[in-house]
């Protein structure tokens, strides 16, 4: 007896992360020390000071099961943002608010709509539950909300839209992005993944947490994993109405978030000085790397995270570029499964990572 399973199921391509250190050290034969990973976006610092601390102080506790609730994460969260706890949801990494939305809002045949070139994920999790997922196109790499708007049916009910965009790195202008959501009907919820606003200029920081009394369809989703440097604890948060998140906790799995990860990002939220290091040394390795784009002429998506994508002259060149990298120890990502064969995408990392990065970039005679 063979085992049936729906078409929407078997048809799914499953995501592929950057590949890990340990992973290229079996494969190539380099030791993990000597493997610089630029592929998944990570923050380079690693974790703040403050955080480790609290994983430590914590590791005696870790034979109890976590506190559901989340209490103290989400007092520490309406603390900081000076929003009710009972708008907070916490997940296992902001891709579990991203699944947890389309759960609770789509079924089977609704349409969700995210545009071309942003986060594979919002394909992935519309897909999983039997959705019709509609690909909005993009404009200069970006999100195009005039197209969204007219891709907007009777079967539409959640809009994802990232901000800045992964893996373009591209940002909405907040007047362009409020105008959307007051043309958006009240019964389409529409999800802002914003998992890199940390690393944004204060003058181009999102201000959608004051939004949300105006907008009741409105979920903004954040995460842990880039600025925090908590991507291997998977946490991140989703922020709404009270009446959205109630719904959403009701498909939430029971004791979703282990108890380091809560107590590791309760920590981090104190320890402004850290994101603000962090912030710092993502735009000089930005400059960094841009400007030896620009020396070799090799075009580039200008980005507002911690990541930056750079075009090669097709996919085969591109995959050479990799490939040449990847046996020096270097580890970036391909991006053809964003409809960008011909682009690598590269994480910002610390001077001397970014520097051997530039430095067999620049040897790599194709």
């Amino acid at each position: 007896m063979s085992i049936v399973v729906p078409n929407y199921i078997s048809e799914i391509d499953p995501y592929q992360g950057g590949k890990p250190i340990k992973e290229v050290a079996r494969e190539i034969g380099i030791p993990e020390d000597k493997i610089i990973k630029l592929a998944s976006n990570e923050n380079p610092m690693g974790i703040s000071p403050i955080a480790m601390k609290a994983i430590n102080d914590s590791l005696r506790e870790i034979d109890r099961y976590p506190d559901g609730n989340n209490y103290y994460l989400k007092e520490a969260l309406s603390n900081k943002f000076k929003i009710s706890p009972k708008q907070f949801i916490i997940g296992n990494g902001s891709n579990d608010i991203l699944e947890l939305a389309a759960r609770t809002f789509v079924t089977k045949g609704d349409q969700v709509l995210f545009s071309e070139h942003a986060f594979a994920v919002y394909k992935l999790v519309c897909q999983a539950i039997g959705g019709q997922g509609v690909e909005a196109p993009s404009e200069n790499y970006s999100h195009n909300l005039d197209a969204f708007l007219s891709l907007i049916s009777d079967k539409t009910k959640l809009i994802f839209i990232a901000n800045p965009n992964n893996p373009t790195g591209t940002l909405i202008k907040k007047k362009i992005l409020k105008e959307f959501l007051d043309n958006v009907p009240e019964n389409i919820v529409v999800v802002l993944d914003e998992a890199y606003d940390e690393y944004l200029d204060d003058s181009l920081k999102s201000e959608t947490f004051g939004w949300l009394n105006s907008y009741k369809n409105l979920i903004v989703s954040k995460s842990f994993s880039k600025a925090y440097g908590l991507a291997g604890l998977r946490i991140g948060y989703g922020v709404s109405s009270i009446e959205l998140i109630e719904l959403m906790n009701r498909v939430r799995q029971p004791f979703n978030v282990n108890h380091l990860a809560q107590i590791a990002a309760t920590a981090s939220l104190s320890d402004k000085d850290f994101i603000e290091e962090s912030r710092c040394i993502n735009k000089s390795g930005m400059k960094q790397l841009t400007d030896t784009f620009k020396m070799l002429n090799l075009e580039f998506i200008p980005s507002h995270g911690n990541f930056v994508s750079f075009k090669l002259e097709d996919e085969k060149t591109a995959m050479m570029y990799y490939h040449h990298l990847l046996n020096n120890g270097i580890i970036v990502r391909p991006i053809a499964n964003y409809d960008l064969p011909e682009f690598l995408r590269v994480s910002i990392g610390l001077e001397h990572q970014n520097n051997a990065f530039i430095k067999y970039l620049s040897n790599c005679n194709i």
